[in-house]
């Protein structure tokens, strides 16, 4: 598999347990020229930005940390382009950024991560 076919298939895995804990997906894979939005999905009436992250195993460390400011960043720009795009106020908008991390055969689920 390449590493699209990769990264999709733990997006899906990551997209299906959340779906799982109530949230709704509005939408899958946004991309901006700043960077992508892997999930955008909703937790009651809260919207959250979901950066999935996937590692064969923690030899280099967890799948989480990979997340890095410079990530952050990137996401939470996008973020906006999405909510302008969407005609939100961003003042007046409720959300959060989430982590889904898997490394090997652990999953982990970071609500408000950053």
């Amino acid at each position: 598999m390449n590493n699209k076919k990769i990264g999709d298939h733990y997006e899906n895995i990551a997209c299906q347990f959340l779906i799982n804990q109530g949230l709704i997906l509005i939408e899958q894979n946004s991309h901006y020229r700043i960077g992508e939005i892997d999930l955008i999905m909703q937790d009651k009436k809260c919207l959250v930005f979901i950066e999935v992250r996937y590692r064969k195993n923690a030899n280099f460390g967890p799948a989480e940390m990979t997340v890095t400011p410079n990530k952050q960043s990137k996401i939470k720009q996008a973020a906006q382009s999405w909510m302008l795009s969407k005609n939100l106020n961003i003042e007046a908008t409720e959300f959060r950024f989430d982590v889904f991390a898997i490394t090997g055969e652990k999953q982990q689920w970071i609500i408000n991560a950053f």
